[in-house]
């Protein structure tokens, strides 16, 4: 991201977010067959639904409650697709294209989420290659909720990508993956079909977890993500938001605005964080509490904030409204009837109703005061202010300076001592100078373990990262950009503050924070580990991949 286009030019006009565009989706049927892609991109307002996959098998003498949910959801006409989750909340759960499989034959467009948590960059390949030969082309790509259950104790985590690197993948497969053979020669696989979905998390209240995620969801979209779901809040003017930064960003993909139907425990729990990354504030857990102690339990208020909420999805001009937190088919269909009842101009009001925001939060755009909604003419002036005017932050120490300033003389390439120092590992390498080379590596080992608690991973994203070790800095080593599951500025584990939300405030006192996400997709090696990261960069081995010159020719 540019920052003098963020702070000097006002956002594109309105595209998908205006009450116009909003007006002229109407609920309709989709046609048999189209794809989810034909769908989200047709103009017309559709509905998902979410089926949450059990643990266990079912049993063969009993029908099965998740089956039947599925099967019943596939039925009906007015849902233009199904979405299956992949272990939700860290749990071993029956595989989500098993269930995919079972409801295949109903003819429904069907999403698989594939997340990073229980698989390595292998496994998530193999699997894709599995959906793709299945029929299965949508994919939700995501990082996945660190496990919290496992036989005999909690599963290891394995993150070896991360939703940003899945998505690079995916959009790889899809373009014809390259393979290198042993005998060294290349062949280009046969390409995938995959509609790849992103996910962003946009109930923040800190400047420094937002905007990295904003930041982080334009990474994901120029790696491959074709549609973008947003976690779980309520709070429509962020939701609104998230169109106004893909405006101002010029990036045009559909939204799908996510829909959780409350009841008393879950709004208790995503109150509590204890689901990373969905978020009830205080003020609507106390109307949560006020509703369910009502005769109906607050069955009444859930519904009609589910519709609500649908309804001013489809007035602000998403492409469609995806609902979860469901058990039973009937209960999807009383929320769409009701979304569908409403008249056609009430989604303003809701808008201005449903804004449980939590204290003080940020926004990057400014309040519309005739809307409710964001502004779209005008980013938050004291953000715009605190560009121009960087402040110092406890985060900024002496080592973080000196750490920019040895990378601005010795690792920019091009620049200042690097063609020295890049020739001169060039020369002790080709000539096998295997003592001087180990004795740098000591140094380095030593420097950066005492300055950063370096892991040694051979493949270093230092400069990318704020000078904070991703391996001992972030539980699920995320190299692309912040996971969602942050609150506060603390990690979902919360034992430490958020990598990204730290580097955020220590790039932005040098105005470079709107850059901080900037570049392709990174994937490191694991088989640089305990190897010199240092010569990996000056030989490019490593994920930056720098350029290494040709030894002149002698006659």
């Amino acid at each position: 991201m540019n920052p003098e286009p963020l702070a000097n030019t006002t956002p594109t006009p309105a595209r998908p977010g205006d009450a116009a565009a909003g007006a002229l989706r109407t609920m309709t049927t989709p046609a048999p067959h189209s794809s989810l892609r034909d769908l989200l991109n047709a103009g017309r307002f559709i509905y998902g639904a979410e089926l949450v996959t059990t643990r266990g098998m079912p049993a063969p003498d009993q029908p099965s409650k998740l089956v039947e949910l599925g099967e019943a959801l596939a039925d009906d006409s007015r849902i233009g697709w199904v979405s299956i989750t992949d272990n939700p909340g860290g749990n071993p759960m029956i595989p989500a294209d098993w269930v995919a499989n079972v409801l295949k034959p109903k003819g429904k467009e069907l999403v698989i989420h594939l997340t990073c948590k229980d698989l390595n960059r292998n496994g998530l390949e193999s699997a894709a290659w599995r959906y793709a030969a299945q029929g299965f082309d949508n994919i939700l790509a995501l990082t996945g909720d660190f496990p919290t259950a496992g036989h005999r104790g909690v599963a290891l985590p394995v993150f070896d990508l991360d939703s940003v690197s899945l998505i690079g993948l995916l959009n790889e497969m899809n373009a014809g993956l390259e393979s290198t053979k042993p005998n060294g020669k290349v062949e280009r696989l046969p390409r995938t079909n995959f509609f790849i979905g992103a996910a962003v998390s946009p109930f923040k209240r800190q400047e420094r977890e937002l905007m990295p995620q904003y930041f982080k969801l334009a990474r994901k979209i120029q790696s491959g993500a074709g549609w973008v779901v947003p976690q779980l809040g309520y709070d429509m003017r962020k939701f609104h938001e998230l169109q106004l930064f893909l405006d101002w960003a010029d990036l045009s993909v559909p939204l799908v605005g996510n829909v959780y139907v409350l009841n008393r425990v879950v709004a208790r729990m995503f109150n509590q964080h204890k689901i990373p990354g969905c978020v009830v504030s205080d003020a609507l857990l106390a109307q949560v509490e006020k509703y369910a102690a009502g005769p109906d339990k607050g069955k009444a208020f859930f519904t009609e904030l589910a519709a609500k909420q649908l309804a001013v999805f489809k007035g602000m001009g998403f492409a469609a409204g995806y609902l979860g937190g469901v058990h039973k088919a009937d209960a999807f269909a009383q929320i769409i009837d009701l979304a569908e009842s409403f008249a056609p101009d009430d989604w303003k009001e809701f808008a201005r109703e449903i804004q449980y925001s939590q204290d003080n939060e940020f926004y990057l755009f400014e309040r519309d005061e005739r809307t409710g909604l964001g502004d779209r003419a005008q980013l938050n002036r004291d953000y715009l202010q605190s560009l121009n005017q960087p402040l110092t932050a406890p985060d900024v120490t002496l080592n973080y300076r000196v750490s920019r300033m040895v990378h601005g003389l010795a690792f920019t390439p091009g620049k200042k001592l690097f063609p020295l120092i890049q020739r001169i590992y060039g020369r002790l390498e080709e000539g096998k100078h295997t003592t001087t080379l180990g004795l740098l590596k000591r140094v380095e080992h030593t420097s950066k373990s005492l300055l950063y608690g370096c892991f040694d991973c051979g493949d270093c994203s230092l400069p990318e990262t704020g000078y904070l070790c991703p391996r001992s800095s972030c539980s699920k080593n995320q190299r692309n950009g912040p996971c969602g599951g942050s609150f506060e500025g603390r990690c979902e584990l919360d034992d430490k503050d958020c990598l990204w939300a730290r580097a955020y405030d220590r790039l932005k006192c040098f105005g470079e924070s709107q850059d901080m996400i900037d570049g392709p997709a990174v994937f490191a090696n694991p088989a640089l580990a305990g190897s010199s990261g240092w010569a990996n960069f000056y030989r490019g081995r490593d994920h930056q991949r720098v350029a290494v010159p040709t030894a002149p020719e002698h006659n």
